[in-house]
């Protein structure tokens, strides 16, 4: 009887550990998934800000050139400091949701230790 109850146990600390692993596993697939669709979005939109400002100062210079006017390089300038921030803004959004997701994941994983070393220790 106490050898039954040994095995059960034993099964039962096993099928938890392994339904533990392939949960955090399945989370740590996704958060990447994640992280790696937000990096290609950023690269994306990085990439179109800076095709849009090439575009506009190329333009812009060819108008300064033919019209010869000073507010047009004033609104040049506006334009071109509006990008840089709003590339900045987007970098640290996507730096902070990186950092974030990495302390997610480390958690996870600490507490995937912690449940092994219980029930390793119960066993």
């Amino acid at each position: 009887m106490v050898v039954v109850v040994a095995v059960v146990v034993v099964v039962v600390v096993v099928v938890v550990v392994v339904v533990v692993v392939v949960v955090v596993v399945v989370v740590v697939v996704v958060v990447v998934v994640v992280v790696v669709a937000v990096a290609v979005v950023v690269i994306v939109v990085v990439v179109v800000v800076v095709v849009v400002v090439v575009v506009v100062v190329v333009v812009v210079v060819v108008v300064v050139v033919a019209v010869g006017m000073v507010v047009v390089v004033a609104v040049v300038v506006v334009v071109v400091v509006v990008v840089v921030v709003v590339v900045v803004v987007v970098v640290v959004v996507v730096v902070v949701v990186v950092v974030v997701v990495v302390v997610v994941v480390l958690l996870l994983l600490l507490v995937v230790k912690v449940v092994v070393v219980v029930l390793t220790f119960t066993i």
